[in-house]
């Protein structure tokens, strides 16, 4: 029997660190690519999740899929249910600014969005999602450490992937000074939130919302080598927070 609607691992198969992809083939690679002792625990739905250790330290992998609906499930019962204290999103993103370049990484401090779940949570109010501070202290330090092109501020997640205004959209967060967007973050922070666990943001820019470029489907996995690495070097560095 399940343990959740939409998961098969039992209490316990899950580290209390995860990183969260959105693809299952970019989990299995992450897993396969980067884990000691790699096993997997959940295949329901598609939504693929291993658990292994990482220079020796427990670490898992799980599928979220695509948006904030998605996102909101999978983080809320990884929390709920299977006892994660830190979860770290590696996925994409869309530039927003014109010096965030393709392939570069974008580290969200904070999230806008236009989505319904976090009205949903919190009714009235305006939440304003952001990343945990300790999080990102470690990943800003190893991103400079392993001189990795990466930006580090205020990001926009939005709920709608094909909208006949690409850009123009979007004018109000860029104003404010956002460097991408993407479907999940800011839906990952309040969650994360709402449960006082740690939670990050990684994302690699696969394309640009402002002058149309984009990566090839043939560089992936590889382009994430560097976002997978600096999220499990961070991981390992919470060695004495992790079980």
């Amino acid at each position: 029997m399940q343990t959740t609607p939409h998961n098969e691992a039992r209490r316990g198969d899950y580290a209390e660190a995860v990183l969260l992809a959105g693809d299952p083939q970019r989990v299995e690679w992450i897993a396969r690519t980067f884990l000691d002792d790699m096993r997997r625990v959940n295949q329901v739905r598609g939504a693929l999740g291993y658990t292994g250790r990482y220079r020796g330290v427990p670490v898992s992998v799980q599928t979220t899929g695509i948006g904030a609906p998605s996102m909101s499930i999978y983080a809320h019962e990884l929390l709920d249910v299977y006892g994660a204290k830190t979860l770290i999103r590696v996925g994409t993103c869309g530039a927003l600014a014109e010096h965030v370049r393709l392939r570069s990484l974008v580290i969200s401090q904070s999230a806008s969005t236009d989505s319904h779940v976090n009205r949903q949570l919190f009714g009235l109010y305006d939440y304003a999602p952001s990343a945990d501070f300790d999080l990102l202290r470690r990943t800003a330090e190893r991103a400079a450490e392993l001189g990795l092109d990466h930006h580090i501020g205020q990001t926009a997640s939005n709920d709608v992937f094909y909208h006949p205004d690409t850009l123009g959209r979007f004018a109000g967060v860029r104003a404010h000074g956002a460097l991408s967007v993407d479907m999940e973050t800011s839906a990952l922070y309040t969650i994360a939130a709402r449960f006082g666990a740690k939670a990050l943001s990684i994302c690699t820019v696969v394309d640009s919302m402002v002058n149309g470029e984009e990566t090839d489907a043939s560089e992936r996995q590889e382009l994430f080598r560097d976002m997978s690495r600096l999220a499990l070097d961070v991981v390992a560095s919470m060695r004495s927070e992790v079980r």
